[in-house]
């Protein structure tokens, strides 16, 4: 008797839009601690959220709720007034627009993942950057029990935040829609290599969310979202075809904003920055994303002092014609993956992230590079990476 197994791929010309809109209908759930529903967004009020936190039963059904509207719900919730006073967010909102001009005056500032360089003004790691500027601000701020209390419901502990300020300048244009981190940063091709059950998983393993630091009405280009659309399977293929964005141009939401709202989502969700319409607003958000502990090796390997050792042994290997062993030698040895990176000085200036160690390790090879041409550059490439 032969087993048949499902297929365990993910292919782009699978996608079926008539599928992805059955996929948005909202159901029946209801989120009782929310305040309000908007255009299909879960809306909680902040402070009686906060209130109900600090009994520990409650919070476990507050954090119940969060994960039923990311998972199943819209896959998006507003806080509204999440950041304030106590987190001094006016002065926070004063330290990045001084860094911002800091980075102008030192002709600094990088790509972007999702638009022209140079169209947005950026702070590649703001979270280091602001402790390490002011450590009292960065405790003021980053003390906020809303982010603490969703980051635990979506992600459990010992999770990571890492922080980037966009600021998207009057003119700025739109953002093609898309899904985020991390197969959304990927190519379609790439993305497709990856199996099914990575595609369904991958969503678990981050969180976004966006911070207002100055109110973003709507003519500003607030973020537009496509509730529920994360529940498509195949969203990391779709988004980048032609129907597939031509519906979200359609349908899509977006909510202005107050200065302290707080924006989170699941990061399958579609979604994509307005066109910032008005000629005098500087929509400036503090774009988050919280990272799972997991996802990460059991020990620490010095990938670079490996490839340094093998790149001979791999160029007389390839000689021989024995292209897949090698393939699978780089494979085990070297960094496949682009992040976690310093966009200051590895920005994504073409295409979705900078070189690999691996992609490197393949170019060297194609083109003859030897041994200590290679070494100086997978050199130029760890410097690059750090922090």
């Amino acid at each position: 008797m032969t087993t048949i197994h499902p297929v365990n791929r993910m292919r782009a010309s699978d996608c079926r839009l008539d599928d992805f809109v059955a996929t948005l209908e909202p159901g029946h759930a209801t989120y009782p601690h929310a305040a309000r529903t908007e255009s299909g967004v879960v809306i909680y009020d902040a402070d009686a959220v906060r209130a109900v936190a600090v009994d520990p039963e409650r919070r476990d059904d507050l954090r119940d709720e969060l994960v039923s509207a990311l998972l199943d719900g819209p896959g998006i919730v507003v806080f509204s007034g999440a950041f304030g006073a106590s987190e001094r967010l006016d002065d926070s909102t004063a330290t990045f627009t001084a860094m911002v001009a800091e980075q102008r005056a030192a002709g600094d500032g990088g790509g972007d993942h999702f638009a022209a360089p140079g169209a947005n003004d950026r702070i590649w790691n703001a979270l280091q950057k602001l402790a390490l500027r002011v450590p009292d601000l960065f405790a003021d701020y980053y003390a906020n029990d809303i982010l603490a209390l969703i980051s635990e419901a979506w992600l459990g502990p010992m999770y990571q935040v890492t922080s980037a300020i966009n600021v998207v300048n009057p003119g700025g244009q739109a953002q093609q829609p898309h899904r985020d981190y991390h197969l959304g940063f990927m190519s379609p091709d790439s993305a497709a290599r990856f199996p099914a059950h990575t595609h369904r998983v991958s969503p678990a393993l981050t969180l976004q969310g966006a911070i207002a630091q100055v109110d973003m009405p709507l003519e500003s280009g607030p973020t537009m979202y496509l509730p529920y659309s994360q529940r498509y399977e195949r969203g990391y293929l779709a988004f980048n075809l032609p129907e597939f964005r031509d519906y979200f141009a359609e349908h899509h939401v977006q909510l202005p904003l107050r200065a302290g709202d707080a924006v989170f989502f699941n990061p399958a969700l579609f979604h994509a920055a307005g066109t910032n319409r008005s000629t005098s607003i500087r929509r400036m958000a503090n774009l988050l994303q919280v990272s799972s502990a997991f996802g990460r090796a059991m020990e620490s390997v010095d990938r670079s002092a490996m490839l340094r050792a093998l790149y001979p042994t791999l160029a007389a290997r390839l000689r021989t014609g024995d292209r897949r062993g090698v393939d699978n030698v780089i494979a085990a040895a070297a960094e496949g993956y682009a992040f976690p990176s310093n966009l200051d000085t590895d920005p994504p200036l073409v295409g979705m992230h900078g070189e690999t160690q691996a992609e490197l390790t393949h170019r060297a090879l194609a083109t003859g590079l030897d041994a200590a041409d290679f070494a100086a550059q997978l050199s130029a490439l760890d410097e690059r990476h750090r922090a």
